[in-house]
């Protein structure tokens, strides 16, 4: 029975990232790295949602599908497989961040995207 098992495929698990868009020069951007970024990849969040930082000004990787392009910085973007599934504008400070970030992980993780 076992052997059996064993020969199953399951289900890839999807690849989650939180995408951040910044610039140089963005105080909100330097805030978020000052009292988030530190923490973050050692958080569930940040294992669930691993980081990738993008420059605004650079083109978008081509394995990247975004509902519109980033227009204000920071722009936080959680992508499932490279698709798009919610965003945050901006960056509202430290104790609202991780509400809608969870926020976005649950609706992530219910398939709403």
């Amino acid at each position: 029975m076992l052997a059996v098992w064993a020969g199953l495929a399951l289900p890839a698990a999807a690849e989650t990232r939180l995408v951040m868009f910044e610039s140089a020069g963005c105080s909100w951007c330097l805030k978020w790295h000052r009292e988030i970024g530190g923490v973050y990849p050692l958080t569930d969040e940040g294992r669930s949602a691993p980081l990738i930082v993008l420059d605004i000004a650079d083109p978008v990787p081509a394995d990247m599908q975004f509902s519109t392009r980033a227009h204000y910085t920071p722009t936080f973007v959680l992508i499932e497989d490279g698709v798009e599934v919610a965003r945050i504008e901006g960056y509202p400070g430290e104790d609202f961040f991780w509400g809608l970030l969870e926020m976005m992980l649950l609706q992530a993780s219910a398939g709403q995207g």
